[in-house]
């Protein structure tokens, strides 16, 4: 939201309360080309995890850069817990998430040649 940001807000499409102990999943309606040798890290707001307790079930959720181009379109998902011990609601247009682009290295042996083919855990998708 500020020249310096270094993560893009995901924002809630609908309105929600956390109870504690809860966790719910959101369809973000966002998908993004990535180029090869970059993933997208996405992370809770710092301050609805600081002042709530409010995370990311997986905690860091990585999106590759093959990602969209899946059967499921790509689409976003986002799944946060209350961890913490009062209710949190959160507005339609509230930032949730934030995603921050960064490249990544392989190994000199990389030999990687699978297919992406879905969205959580696809890439172990033995079926």
């Amino acid at each position: 939201s500020t020249v310096g940001s270094a993560g893009y807000d995901f924002k809630a499409p609908f309105a929600f309360t956390l109870r504690p102990g809860e966790s719910i999943k959101i369809p973000t309606g966002i998908r993004v080309l990535i180029q090869d040798g970059w993933f997208l890290a996405c992370l809770p707001r710092s301050g609805l995890g600081f002042k709530y307790h409010i995370g990311l079930a997986n905690t860091c959720g990585a999106i590759d850069s093959d990602f969209c181009r899946s059967d499921n379109e790509g689409h976003i998902f986002a799944k946060l817990v209350n961890n913490g011990t009062r209710d949190v609601t959160i507005h339609t247009g509230d930032g949730f998430m934030q995603g921050i682009f960064l490249p990544f290295g392989i190994t000199y042996t990389d030999d990687a040649n699978g297919v992406r083919n879905g969205g959580f855990g696809s890439t172990d998708n033995k079926e």
